[in-house]
């Protein structure tokens, strides 16, 4: 029996899942053309979600720019330009809303909480100040998280889909 080859209900379509970056941001890879950090140290809940969209925004530059150099090349008959590609690329993250890629902040949120949960990410114990505007109170300060030995070993599929790690 074949199964159609068609997307599943719901969801989006992402060049990566957002586990997956969390896991290599935490383990201090760069992935996807974000900073290195000190995996001991960590970082807050916050950059972690503005790398991630950030490297979504490049990504999806990245390969609509591809697909639109493959079309020209293929209507105009003549050969790929990678110079045309990063042009189109520099040009298409240029005007890419901030919003457009990825999920919202309090989203993120949950699913950080749920790798709280399953005990894959920790405190560090270092924490930053936070502010908001000039006329309003402090706000809560900006905890450090990093990667527990659990969240090293535990598997990629896992990563994908933590839900399934929690409720299952």
């Amino acid at each position: 029996m074949t199964l159609p080859l068609r997307p599943q209900h719901g969801g989006f379509l992402r060049p990566f899942g957002c586990g997956q970056f969390v896991r290599e941001f935490l383990l201090g890879h760069g992935p996807y053309g974000s900073p290195k950090i000190d995996p001991d140290v960590g970082a807050p809940q916050a950059d972690i979600f503005h790398h991630y969209k950030m490297a979504l925004i490049r990504a999806t530059a990245f390969d609509k720019a591809t697909r639109v150099e493959e079309k020209r090349a293929r209507r105009e008959k003549c050969s790929i330009d990678p110079e045309n590609i990063q042009g189109l690329a520099e040009r298409y993250l240029a005007r890419m809303p901030y919003k457009a890629q990825g999920c919202r902040f309090h989203s993120f949120v949950v699913y950080f909480s749920n790798l709280q949960r399953l005990g894959w990410v920790e405190e560090t114990g270092r924490e930053e100040p936070s502010a908001f505007q000039d006329h309003y109170p402090p706000g809560p300060p900006r905890r450090y998280f990093r990667l527990t030995e659990k969240g090293k070993s535990a598997p990629d599929y896992l990563w994908a889909d933590p839900r399934k790690a929690l409720y299952s």
